[in-house]
């Protein structure tokens, strides 16, 4: 964990000359990831700037992409650009948070293969039956496989989070989950999914039902910062 100092590759992100370590909000909300760096709250809190660093730079990155140097707007959000094959539209916030999602998820794969001292899982979709709590692991050929038999009816009742961190071998715990958003317009303090009346988990949240079914503690990573 020690060189920490070093990463350099990981999709842009300064080094640590330049992302400055700060009090660890992450050792805050889950005090158990310290053991996992022996204490060392400096070394997590570099750890989470990077990771924060890759979410702002996709928000910065992909705005400028679009729309030059100014940021979309509320019209900009809600224009729907597409239609998906299931014959759902396609808003330009939801078009733009998966592109930001792919690259940010891109770059904090990197950081956390070089740093993070236990396994990572990324964009895992698991089944979860949560009257009898049971959780199982879906294969991204039998996720694809489901999207494209039914528009995805078979994937009801799972969950899907950003990234999971894992504090040993066991896949089906975790320790922290980051759910990553990005809100638009720009600006707003991020906030839980709320699952509908048609959802396995009608009544309930992300964070609820990602805690119940991996345990260990989950936040929203957004370009303002880290959230409960």
């Amino acid at each position: 964990m020690r060189h920490a100092a070093s990463v350099t590759g990981a999709r842009g992100v300064a080094t640590s000359s330049a992302v400055k370590a700060a009090a660890s909000q992450l050792a805050r909300l889950a005090p158990a990831l310290l053991a996992l760096f022996q204490h060392d709250e400096d070394e997590l809190s570099r750890v989470e700037a990077f990771l924060l660093e890759c979410v702002q730079r996709a928000e910065r990155e992909i705005n400028f992409e679009r729309f030059g140097n100014r940021s979309p707007d509320s019209s900009d959000c809600h224009r729907v650009v597409a239609v998906d094959r299931c014959g759902r539209p396609i808003t330009q916030a939801m078009e733009l948070g998966n592109l930001k999602h792919a690259r940010a998820l891109a770059c904090m794969q990197d950081i956390l293969r070089e740093l993070w001292p236990a396994p990572v899982s990324i964009e895992q979709r698991y089944r979860f039956y949560s009257h009898a709590n049971v959780i199982e692991t879906i294969s991204r050929a039998d996720e694809q496989r489901f999207f494209d038999e039914d528009c995805g009816d078979k994937l009801w009742g799972t969950i899907k989070p950003d990234v999971v961190l894992h504090a040993d071998r066991d896949l089906l715990r975790a320790i922290l989950i980051l759910d990553l958003k990005f809100p638009c317009p720009e600006g707003r303090e991020p906030i839980w999914t709320n699952y509908g009346d048609k959802s396995a988990y009608s009544g309930s949240n992300q964070k609820i039902v990602y805690k119940e079914a991996l345990g260990g503690e989950a936040v929203l990573m957004s370009p303002r910062g880290i959230f409960r």
